[in-house]
């Protein structure tokens, strides 16, 4: 499977990568003369799995890799990191529980999906689908963003959405998509047993075919003056209230 050259910034995220992916790193940047514990961790580790690192000044650190670094780039060369939907039927058959899956429909927004997968890892979730030409290329601000669940989340990618939603009803997986304007509100919503959650873009929201998929669509409640929220906002308020129902209810059957 080809590689691709990409950096991964900061202390939290290059520190999961050393402990999940070592093998990806070429070589670890280091801003000369820090001296504090969390990056002394990531040296250490380093240089147990014998990585190649080097020092940077502030200056040449910041203009090559921007001021937002912590001191610490990893230089990777990355397999592709997203699975198949085959390795999803895997994953899926594996289960001793009914799964928890997160269906992202057109987030282009590099920000907003390394948000999603973090929220995803924090909930449990089992899997998340993106359609292969309609989300954000796994890259170094989504690995960023993700702070280390890319790295720790199945990420699957699907060539056709609508057939893949089809299939994980024919699995009695019930999807329930999120969308502003709906009578239904989410807190009101099953969300125990096999459950995927699809949510729709930044800007539109679902698309049609992709509603039209759904078993049920639902709303969060607003109480304010603003009528939105962000999607990786609402896909964490989405994702915890499955959380917390799964965690005190019966399944759904």
């Amino acid at each position: 499977m080809p590689s691709s050259e990409n950096n991964v910034i900061g202390i939290h995220p290059v520190t999961e990568l050393i402990r999940q992916q070592p093998d990806s790193i070429q070589q670890l940047i280091i801003l000369a003369a820090r001296t504090d514990k969390r990056l002394g961790k990531v040296l250490e580790k380093a240089s147990e799995l014998q990585i190649p690192t080097d020092e940077l000044s502030r200056k040449e650190m910041d203009q090559r890799f921007g001021g937002v670094h912590q001191g610490v780039v990893a230089i990777c060369s990355f397999s592709s990191s997203t699975k198949s939907e085959k390795d999803l039927v895997v994953i899926l058959n594996g289960l001793d529980r009914p799964p928890l899956l997160l269906i992202l429909d057109g987030i282009t927004d590099p920000h907003n999906l390394g948000a999603c997968l973090r929220t995803a890892d924090a909930a449990g979730v089992d899997a998340v689908i993106v359609p292969k030409d309609k989300s954000a290329p796994l890259n170094a601000t989504v690995r960023k963003v993700a702070s280390g669940a890319a790295e720790s989340i199945n990420l699957i990618t699907v060539t056709n959405l609508v057939r893949c939603l089809q299939s994980l009803q024919e699995r009695g997986i019930w999807l329930v998509g999120t969308a502003d304007g709906t009578g239904k509100n989410l807190f009101e919503q099953d969300l125990t047993g096999p459950i995927a959650l699809v949510m729709g873009s930044e800007g539109s929201g679902l698309r049609r075919l992709t509603r039209e998929c759904c078993d049920f669509v639902v709303a969060i409640p607003m109480e304010g003056s603003v009528n939105s929220l962000n999607v990786s906002v609402a896909t964490g308020v989405a994702l915890f209230e499955a959380s917390r129902q799964r965690s005190t209810a019966k399944p759904l059957k």
